[in-house]
């Protein structure tokens, strides 16, 4: 089995190139709302759980702005500090990155006096997934706490095709998600 922080490299590597390729018009048109078939497991007035992407990442931003316009609340990963616990805090409009301060990793969070929100369904990214559901991370174990702690009604990866790997190393303490949502095609759910 392949050590997880080799498979690391890898992946971001071919996850950077396959962005870098994608001509820019393209990619403004992916992952603009989320397949119908996850819609529907989704009840109204959900509080839906997303990532301010970071460069390279499968776009989440166009969910949030999505499932806003139809009346749910979005939630960020926010953090007190780089050691603290990840919780989620409100990001009361989507539409608006103003409202959005830095976070310890070089991404964004609501700002500190922002609600706090647990999400019933969380769109979580990653840097490799399986077939089945398995997800590698980017090894802080963030978000393996966080659905160990409050597992939602749905955990769902967004990722791009080149991410799916044959042979994912998984321990005990690795979370599988519901369901992977690429641009091509839905894993899951499972």
């Amino acid at each position: 089995m392949i050590d997880k922080q080799v498979l690391r490299t890898q992946l971001k590597k071919r996850r950077r190139e396959h962005v870098a390729a994608i001509p820019a018009m393209q990619l403004g048109l992916l992952f603009r709302r989320p397949p119908e078939a996850i819609v529907r497991l989704i009840p109204e007035g959900t509080v839906i759980g997303l990532y301010h992407e970071m460069p390279a990442e499968a776009p989440a931003s166009h969910y949030a702005r999505w499932f806003f316009e139809r009346g749910h609340r979005i939630a960020l990963p926010w953090f007190a500090g780089r050691d603290a616990a990840m919780e989620f805090r409100e990001w009361s409009n989507p539409f608006v990155e103003d409202l959005l301060e830095p976070d310890p990793f070089k991404s964004h969070q609501p700002a500190g006096e922002s609600p706090a929100l647990v999400p019933d369904v969380l769109f979580c990214p990653l840097v490799g997934f399986s077939e089945r559901g398995g997800r590698l991370g980017l090894g802080a174990g963030h978000y393996d706490r966080w659905l160990a702690d409050h597992p939602p009604q749905l955990a769902i990866g967004l990722a791009w095709d080149c991410q799916l790997v044959d042979d994912l190393p998984i321990e005990p303490h690795d979370r599988a998600l519901d369901a992977v949502i690429t641009p091509t095609r839905l894993y899951g759910p499972f």
